[in-house]
């Protein structure tokens, strides 16, 4: 069995891929900053600091793939961001090449084109529209990415994950809504299947108000089962509790757009009317 190396095991994805993916895959090594304050001592556990390439290297040392989840999961100040998703993504695939890794799936975000608008459906060839700091860094981390497969060989997925919990939440994740048994389907095209070089995938389940044009995960095979419509009702009555954004309920990045925002939202260009 190969031995998966997943980062980021003490945060929200981490905790609850961490009871998912041991029957698939029962030599999975668990990383981060910190230990899960849950960890079991049946789990495999390895501290390590993303922004210090030789801790990254020590945990990447005979793993044959990587679940790469690390780093700092909304938006912050630069220096966050810079440490934690940009120096600690570098890093992280500067290890894997080093030690010999076959394949990386890169938590990426729908943040990495948050600012394109909510009427406008796109797919993963999009020019990126980062809506902040951390955005920015999910770009970054798809074209490091695309370096290494291309340059060294490393199998690379990037999965532009949506919201991740077991419901949407409000009418925006109505729209990009991702299960997590969805989330292990792709990860396990990122990890087994033979004719991944590099690719882009939306983490979304399925949602018939998606944003998202995902063809080049189906033809992988990825089969969602969840449905995000199950949950209108509920999904639409916490929406009804949200205050009105004017910026954030207009792009796809939600709150995070709205975030900060000072600019001229009529300026903005809408590449669908182009």
């Amino acid at each position: 069995m190969p031995r998966i190396l997943m980062t980021g095991a003490s945060g929200g994805i981490g905790t609850s891929l961490r009871k998912l993916l041991p029957p698939i895959y029962p030599d999975l090594l668990l990383s981060d900053i910190k230990p899960p304050a849950d960890l079991g001592a049946n789990e495999q556990f390895k501290a390590a600091d993303l922004a210090d390439l030789a801790q990254c290297e020590a945990i990447c040392e005979g793993v044959d793939g990587i679940i790469h989840f690390g780093g700092y999961s909304v938006e912050g100040t630069w220096d966050q961001i810079l440490q934690a998703n940009i120096i600690g993504g570098y890093n992280l695939f500067e290890a894997a090449y080093r030690k010999g890794v076959k394949r990386v799936v890169f938590a990426s975000s729908n943040h990495a084109v948050g600012f394109y608008p909510r009427h406008h459906n796109i797919g993963t060839d999009v020019t990126p529209r980062p809506d902040g700091r951390y955005g920015v860094s999910k770009v970054f981390g798809e074209a490091v990415g695309a370096l290494y497969a291309d340059k060294h060989g490393l199998k690379v997925t990037c999965l532009r994950i949506g919201n991740f919990g077991d419901m949407p939440l409000d009418q925006r994740r109505l729209s990009i809504w991702l299960k997590p048994d969805d989330l292990v389907q792709l990860c396990r095209i990122g990890l087994e299947h033979p004719d991944i070089h590099f690719e882009v995938f939306y983490g979304a389940s399925l949602n018939e108000r998606a944003w998202w044009d995902n063809h080049r995960a189906y033809e992988f095979g990825y089969r969602p089962t969840g449905r995000a419509e199950d949950f209108r009702e509920h999904a639409m009555a916490e929406q009804a509790k949200l205050k009105p954004d004017p910026v954030g309920d207009h792009y796809q990045g939600g709150a995070f757009c709205s975030n900060e925002f000072d600019g001229d939202a009529s300026r903005i260009i809408d590449w669908s009317k182009r």
